[in-house]
Formats: structure tokens, sequence, C-alpha cells
């Protein structure tokens, strides 16, 4: 049987901001709203309107990073209980509110076979992995505690 676990909870007091190591980020235009972002470590993903094809949208790629980040948080609790190879789908479908142009609830949707457990070690494993989301999903820590976001900065580019 496979179950559809949904995870939310309230946001814990933020610690102190330190710096964290990071490979440098970013987007380069290459046609009219389209966009590929790279990551120094070699990544790529096309950036565009849905309508341009074989692309994420931004609020996709907002959607798909914190679906990845709650799996990557929680993966330790589950493959400890179910084994290295468990298979989950995390969905992120909430709807986009059109008139705000924002998303006012985004909800992860775990698929995951859990039939192999009782009432009670089912219980006791949903919440050690909703801890490890609430503890190390980055992507949804931010989001929840509501993030500053400055002015974009407008810069000349630097001659090579």
């Amino acid at each position: 049987m496979t179950e559809q676990i949904t995870t939310s909870s309230a946001t814990s007091a933020a610690d102190a901001v330190t710096p964290s190591p990071t490979d440098p980020l970013w987007v380069e235009r290459n046609g009219i709203r389209t966009y590929t972002g790279f990551s120094a470590r070699g990544a790529r993903v096309e950036v565009g309107p849905a309508e341009a094809g074989a692309v994420f949208t931004p609020g996709e790629l907002m959607k798909v990073a914190l679906a990845a980040c709650a799996g990557m948080s929680s993966d330790r609790a589950f493959a400890r209980r179910l084994g290295d190879d468990y298979k989950t789908t995390i969905r992120v479908e909430d709807p986009k509110d059109m008139a705000e142009d924002r998303y006012p609830v985004l909800t992860e949707k775990f698929e995951i076979d859990l039939s192999m457990l009782d009432d009670e070690d089912r219980a006791k494993l949903l919440t050690i992995a909703q801890r490890s989301i609430d503890k190390a999903c980055t992507v949804g820590r931010t989001l929840k505690a509501g993030a500053q976001i400055p002015n974009a900065q407008f810069e000349q580019p630097t001659e090579d």
C-alpha cells in the first residue's frame, strides 16, 4: 500500500546567521524570457515561461527545490527503516494565486509504501522523518521564516 504523507510544522526560533560556503550560482539570458542557470560544479538548468517548452518556470524550480530538500532531509530516516532501495515520489502541486502572482501554500506530499509497518512503527517513522525535515531542510526553513529579499542590485559588467 502506498501512502500519501503531507508534511507541515511550526517554525522554530532562528539560529544566529553564520556564513556558509556555497559555490557560485548564476543565470545567463539566452532568449526572450529564457535563461540557463549554472553552478560552479557544472550543473545547468533551463528556465523560462511554460510556453517556452522544455524549461522549468521559476515557480516550478522553487517547488522542485522544496520537494528535493524534504526528500534529502528525511532520506536517512526512511532508508534506515525501509532499506537503501526504498522508493518515494514527493510532489508539491499547490496552485498559484494568479491575482497575487504567488504560491500561498506549498504542501510536500510523499508517496511512499509503508505497508510493512504496523501503526505504531509507521507513526514513529513519520515523526522522525518530519523532525528531520524541520531540522535540515534549508529550503523549507527559509520559506517558513520568510527570508528577506533586498532590492536587486544593478551593476555594469566588468571587462575581462
